[in-house]
């Protein structure tokens, strides 16, 4: 699989097919053995349909390509894991930011209502 040339998307890997079970030390565990891990987000949504999946983030893109090349198709927890370069759209990134922008303008708002202050 190419690498994306994006330095943040080379160091965060996407990985699916994961036991509902597992936890971010399950996941800290077997993959923190290839490098030094900045962050691990796992889904648990299935409304959104997140939950088995997750995305890791090395502090090194060597490390991530380690753990790339030596986990994906490995068995974890009675399951084949698929592990992925994270390939960020254009699209995707700008519908995320315009939602953190929305919420922390509500989260603002409530704020300023709970201080009794006014715009």
């Amino acid at each position: 699989m190419q690498r994306p040339n994006d330095p943040l998307a080379q160091r965060t890997l996407f990985i699916k097919n994961l036991n509902f079970n597992l936890t971010g030390p399950d996941l800290y565990e077997v993959f923190g053995k290839y490098g030094p891990i900045r962050q691990i987000r796992l889904g648990n949504n299935s409304d959104l349909k997140t939950k088995g999946t997750a995305y890791i983030v090395f502090e090194s893109p060597d490390d991530a390509r380690e753990a790339q090349t030596h986990l994906n198709g490995f068995h974890l927890m009675e399951r084949y894991i698929v592990v992925l370069y994270h390939h960020p759209s254009k699209q995707q990134a700008s519908a995320l930011a315009k939602a953190e922008i929305r919420a922390r303008e509500q989260a603002l708002a409530d704020e300023k209502r709970r201080l009794g202050m006014q715009d």
